[in-house]
């Protein structure tokens, strides 16, 4: 199945306790698109300015990505810098200019539109309405958001969620957006606000999956001995999992149990590294030989 991912694509300047990077490509499309291409053919959407480095155009085109959705704007790109801290478990977000997103409109190509599955990455809820009304021939449609969105465009938000078939969301905006410090109970309401399933990403807890008729899985994190840079492992984990789900054309229960341990043990590379690096060093070979791991640590068969 052909998959369409849908998000910001920026430049970062990333600083940890034991470097600092500058001039990263970033973003949610471009974490997620770059995670489903080991898996799927994947076609991305989002904008950029002017200053935007071609060399990072072209390492989406290296991964075979269809870059026909993306927008070259003469405003500058989307920008964050950001610090983490001695833990990794905290950051310190220093600058972020939304620069040509704050006019955006996605418009995407006639071929795009027949996409099967749809990853609706981190980004205005308004604008994914906008992919979405494009895409309403799509078999499965999956959305992110963050605490910004849950407390600025709460009526979009509720709006997108009546739209998709499942919302991937971290721990804290699950807890936010539900008004409630337990998961379970989270994970049900988010149900009830209209997508068929919930994915509650729980950091390295690993994630938590809710469906209909009271249906649960959790599943653990790979394990690292040491995290280079956490920035994009969420989006590296969704794309991951709807690019596995698209390579086995199914999208029930069985396969998004499945879909969680590919998400996580693809993300685990972009842990390993700075930006996209850790994705860049890698191919499907790499993925496979870290699942056959994973499946031994966690007893799966």
């Amino acid at each position: 199945m052909h998959l369409l991912v849908a998000g910001t694509i920026a430049i970062d300047d990333i600083k940890t306790p034991s470097s600092t990077r500058t001039g990263l490509m970033g973003g949610s499309a471009a974490y997620t698109a770059m995670a489903s291409s080991f898996f799927a053919p994947t076609r991305i959407v989002g904008i950029v300015g002017k200053d935007f480095p071609e060399e990072h155009i072209n390492t989406l085109k290296q991964r075979a990505i269809c870059t026909d959705g993306i927008e070259h704007s003469e405003g500058e790109s989307f920008y964050w810098s950001g610090e983490y801290h001695n833990n990794m478990d905290e950051r310190t977000t220093h600058e972020v200019a939304v620069n040509v997103l704050e006019a955006y409109t996605p418009k995407l190509p006639a071929s795009y539109q027949s996409s099967d599955i749809v990853v609706l990455a981190n980004m205005s809820p308004k604008n994914q309405i906008d992919v979405r009304e494009q895409c309403s021939a799509a078999r499965f449609v999956v959305a992110d958001t963050m605490d910004i969105w849950i407390q600025t465009e709460g009526k979009a938000l509720d709006e997108l969620l009546t739209r998709i078939d499942m919302l991937v969301i971290n721990e804290s905006e699950a807890k936010l957006f539900t008004q409630t410090g337990n998961l379970i109970q989270a994970g049900r309401r988010l149900l009830h606000s209209g997508p068929k399933y919930a994915i509650i990403k729980t950091g390295e807890h690993g994630a938590l999956l809710f469906g209909p008729d009271q249906d649960f899985f959790r599943v653990g994190a790979y394990p690292l001995e040491s995290v280079e840079d956490p920035t994009g492992a969420g989006d590296t984990f969704a794309g991951g999992m709807m690019g596995y789900l698209a390579s086995e054309d199914r999208c029930d229960l069985e396969a998004l149990r499945a879909s969680l341990a590919w998400g996580t043990v693809t993300a685990s590379f972009t842990l390993e590294a700075f930006g996209l690096e850790g994705q860049r060093a890698i191919d499907r070979d790499a993925i496979n030989a870290r699942m056959d791991d994973f499946k031994q640590i966690v007893g799966l068969s």
